[in-house]
């Protein structure tokens, strides 16, 4: 990285954020109340509002959000006349998974191979590091040059809505001229990139049920219709015989213009076993960015083992679509529930029950912001010019505000490389890449602030 004063502080501040990526990390932050104690995800929102109040802000508060989950919020007032920036994370995470399965424990942060290992450690307790350091490098180099808004989302990973429903019912908290959302990621190590559009998602749990009770399989099995087997008939309907998803009425042959996935490159990243074919037709790109993707999440039925020689009498599953920009995530869900009733076979009764909703998200890479993010995003990583990459995930917050507030440019960056491996066993973040992104984003709200001046 090229020597100037931002880089510099930046790094000097380095084992500081080491040291508080690992008490964030150790906040077993799942919001899901059945699995995880509140009280976790209530200490690590005390950690952030303490961390804003050690900076300044005003204003910090918790914000009790509708789904039962606390959002944080700060305020730090700049120079008179400047613009108003809203920087994002969350720090809620997604369960561990299999624990035994992690190399280390997923609740403490470990250092190995030059990456730190830990559940949110990139998703996104990282994101909100990179807030901070880059706060501090500005304020050691300077001062902050614009407004400064956080906030800091608690139930991000489950898809419940508390943020975007409260930032519906309070739409002054949140205005600003542009966001930052700390929660994408390069599109590789060490390749600046700003994610330009997101999928939306719809989930939809499926239940069907044909008889009263189980059946013994010998004496009833051949003419009893099993709704295990009706389930696993509705849920292959859902694929075509390449694995491209196929929703009734739900189109999928959009394609992706910009920057293009290698495909021996994703079956590394994705880890695909030797020999098992990658999904669907067209570019990777295409199949991640710009297409619906069904998923099943999840089937209650009998484990294997313990399993007795009967006829079900119900099952049900847990389904998740992705949804491409230019799709309605509304229409969608209800394409997948006609769908699914349409294709269940044998009169079986079926019932669908929609979960969860985010709208997909393309953003406006015309703007100045992003022009702004593109000469800080040379500086931080010398020799490389600023890359537009979609993402498959979604962020139902970026239409909500896009929503509210549709003059504001809105830039998502963030730790999620391919190597993270967020959401999975063993997610870690670069510290390089944190400290390259976060003197990226310091020199981008200097450039910003400067861009906006210079307009006045």
């Amino acid at each position: 990285m090229s020597s100037n004063p931002v880089a510099e502080t930046v790094a000097s501040l380095m084992p500081r954020a080491r040291a508080e990526l690992t008490e964030l990390v150790a906040f077993k932050s799942v919001a899901d109340f059945d699995q995880f104690p509140k009280s976790e995800s209530e200490g690590a929102a005390r950690w952030v509002a303490d961390a804003l109040r050690a900076e300044g802000f005003e204003d910090v508060a918790l914000l009790d959000t509708p789904d039962g989950t606390q959002s944080v919020y700060g305020y730090l007032p700049g120079p008179e006349g400047a613009k108003t920036v809203l920087l994002y994370a969350h720090y809620d995470v997604q369960p561990p998974l299999d624990e035994a399965a992690w190399s280390t424990p997923p609740f403490e942060l470990t250092e190995r191979d030059g990456r730190w290992y830990g559940r949110g450690a990139a998703d996104c307790k990282g994101g909100l590091i990179m807030h901070l350091l880059a706060l501090r490098a500005l304020k050691a180099n300077g001062g902050v040059p614009v407004h400064l808004k956080v906030i800091a989302e608690g139930s991000e990973e489950m898809g419940t809505g508390g943020l975007e429903r409260y930032a519906e019912q309070h739409p002054e908290l949140l205005a600003a001229d542009t966001i930052v959302i700390g929660d994408a990621g390069n599109f590789r190590v060490g390749l600046p990139t700003v994610t330009s559009t997101l999928r939306g998602m719809t989930s939809v749990r499926v239940q069907i049920d044909t008889l009263e009770g189980n059946l013994h399989s010998g004496q009833f099995g051949g003419a009893a219709p099993d709704a295990l087997g009706a389930l696993i008939r509705v849920l292959d309907s859902l694929r075509a015989e390449d694995g491209s998803t196929t929703v009734d009425g739900l189109t999928g042959e959009s394609s992706w213009q910009g920057l293009q996935y290698d495909e021996q490159q994703f079956r590394d990243d994705a880890k695909v076993l030797d020999g098992v074919e990658l999904l669907g037709s067209g570019t990777v790109a295409d199949r991640i960015w710009a297409r619906p993707a069904v998923t099943v999440l999840g089937i209650d039925c009998p484990p294997v083992v313990g399993a007795t020689p009967s006829v079900q009498s119900s099952a049900r599953a847990l389904l998740s679509l992705r949804v491409p920009p230019g799709v309605d995530a509304a229409d969608a869900t209800k394409l997948l529930q006609a769908h699914l009733e349409n294709h269940t076979p044998w009169g079986a009764r079926v019932r669908t029950e929609q979960t969860g909703q985010g709208q997909p998200f393309r953003a406006d890479t015309s703007s100045p912001a992003y022009q702004a993010m593109a000469d800080a995003m040379a500086v931080a990583y010398p020799g490389q010019e600023m890359q537009y990459a979609g993402q498959g995930g979604s962020i139902p917050l970026c239409n909500t505000l896009a929503a509210l507030y549709p003059d504001a440019e809105i830039l998502l960056i963030g730790l999620s490389e391919p190597e993270a491996q967020i959401h999975a066993v063993n997610e870690s973040v670069s510290p390089q890449e944190l400290e390259r992104l976060s003197v990226a984003e310091a020199l981008f709200l200097r450039n910003y602030a400067a861009s906006c001046g210079s307009r006045r």
